[in-house]
């Protein structure tokens, strides 16, 4: 008996991210960050110099539709504990254990992601990449037309 694959629709991503995020959130844990956390300090991180703190709250919810007062306590919670500093009246930059911890994190997440993506063609890859994009790019259209983008 063959079983197909289930066809991508919100389900099966929604599925994938969460388990994806699952052990991302796993990796993080001992380091005392959570996933927003996490957000923020890899846009800290990939940063040309100091942002804006409300700009880094901002890409935070944009990027994972979070709530902003969600977004807002992440950056907060990074600042507390010595992962960015202020830069200026309203600027945040990433410190050197901010970068330690980003540097660690990342490695220790690229192993699991290694393994989840595995044996995957480059071409499925690339098709599922196209697929995903698309997909993001119509609902965060549908988002702004409801007024929540």
């Amino acid at each position: 008996m063959t079983t197909t694959a289930p066809r991508a629709d919100g389900r099966t991503i929604a599925l994938a991210h969460y388990a994806s995020r699952a052990v991302l959130e796993h990796v993080l844990a001992p380091h005392g960050i959570d996933y927003l956390q996490s957000i923020a300090l890899r846009l800290a991180a990939v940063a040309d110099g100091p942002v804006e703190r409300a700009g880094l709250a901002d890409g935070v919810a944009g990027a994972v539709k979070a709530g902003e007062d969600d977004a807002r306590r992440a950056v907060e919670a990074l600042s507390a504990a010595g992962l960015i500093a202020p830069e200026g009246p309203s600027g945040a930059r990433i410190t050197e254990a901010g970068r330690e911890l980003y540097a660690a994190t990342s490695a220790e997440a690229a192993v699991f992601s290694a393994r989840l993506y595995a044996g995957i063609p480059e071409e499925d890859r690339a098709v599922a990449g196209r697929v995903l994009t698309l997909v993001t790019e119509r609902a965060d259209a549908e988002l702004a037309a409801l007024g929540q983008g």
